[in-house]
């Protein structure tokens, strides 16, 4: 996050006889029989008006017709490389236009998890909807932010986005319903007073909003933001504080655990975690809530990790095992 996106075959003409005077005039010369004869060979040979017949479609693979639908181009292919190199674009495979898909069983069945891919790739062609202010209880602020990147370009957005898809088959596996803020499904955003009214109206057991950070490079590792106590404006996090708290400490443990990476060394004291009161996806959340920094896009040992696809599984990973110890208490 920086604090300064079947071919049906023609319907077969209908068989005409001909009414030509050769066989009108043999019709009247010859047995009634022998004349049928004569016109049904005059008429279905291949000069006549009949279309060639077709095997049936069983017949035709019995002679080798392929019968399998082509594998898909190319492009149409996953173009993820593997790990230590990220792919130039979030991940292609969309679900459903809804937010909000059906929970399997599990043993979060009931439960709504709320995921907050942190920005938009789309932010950066819209600044004017991006920079303008609203309010989060505190003061006011911009809208969103384009968010951060490594040296080398792979964004901050691609980034959440790609990580809170992984979290979403986690968690739906373990039988949550899960709604996203935003699923690469629209041009800017949302808000941050947007994603936070999000997870409300969801009535969201837990909301997380992922994120990595854009610090000085030797700035390392990851860290969990907690919403500090406020109560200003629309604002009011007293009820929240505490079981925030929880899910942000469970967080932290399992992605320790998950990524081997250690808590950063430059936010929160060594524990993982920062208490902050200036954010207004905090702020104006009314259920349990927390941001996570991922890492430092910024620090090239920080960039490697970010941009591996083994290592981002294994990030979800880490965030859906502290929102699955959370829920189940």
């Amino acid at each position: 996050m920086s604090y300064v996106g079947p071919d049906s075959q023609p319907p077969r003409p209908p068989r005409r006889f001909s009414g030509g005077p050769l066989t009108v005039t043999l019709a009247a010369l010859v047995p009634t029989c022998l004349a049928g004869w004569l016109i049904y060979e005059a008429t279905s040979g291949p000069g006549g008006n009949e279309p060639p017949r077709t095997l049936p479609s069983t017949s035709r693979s019995a002679q080798g017709s392929p019968s399998a639908a082509p594998s898909p181009p190319a492009s149409e292919k996953d173009d993820d490389k593997g790990e230590g190199k990220a792919s130039d674009k979030p991940s292609t495979t969309k679900p459903p236009k809804s937010s909000t898909r059906p929970a399997a069983s599990g043993p979060l069945k009931g439960k709504v998890v709320v995921v907050d891919p942190g920005h938009n790739t789309g932010n950066g062609r819209h600044t004017a909807e991006i920079n303008r202010l609203v309010n989060i209880g505190t003061n006011r602020k911009a809208c969103d932010t384009t968010g951060t990147s490594t040296n080398n370009g792979y964004s901050e957005a691609q980034f959440t986005l790609d990580v809170s898809r992984r979290l979403r088959t986690l968690l739906e596996k373990q039988g949550a319903t899960v709604k996203f803020t935003q699923d690469g499904d629209r041009p800017w955003g949302p808000c941050v007073d947007e994603r936070a009214r999000i997870g409300n109206n969801a009535h969201a057991d837990a909301v997380v909003s992922v994120h990595a950070d854009g610090s000085a490079a030797g700035n390392r590792g990851f860290h969990v933001i907690l919403p500090a106590s406020v109560k200003s404006g629309a604002a009011d996090t007293t009820k929240i504080v505490v079981p925030s708290r929880a899910l942000g400490e469970r967080i932290a443990g399992k992605f320790v655990l998950a990524t081997g990476s250690a808590p950063s060394n430059y936010v929160g004291d060594d524990t993982g975690l920062d208490v902050r009161k200036d954010l207004g996806g905090l702020n104006l959340s009314t259920v349990p809530k927390v941001f996570i920094e991922c890492g430092n896009m910024r620090d090239a040992k920080d960039e490697a990790l970010l941009t591996s696809d083994a290592w981002r599984q294994k990030a979800a990973q880490g965030i859906s095992d502290g929102i699955v110890s959370f829920l189940r208490g």
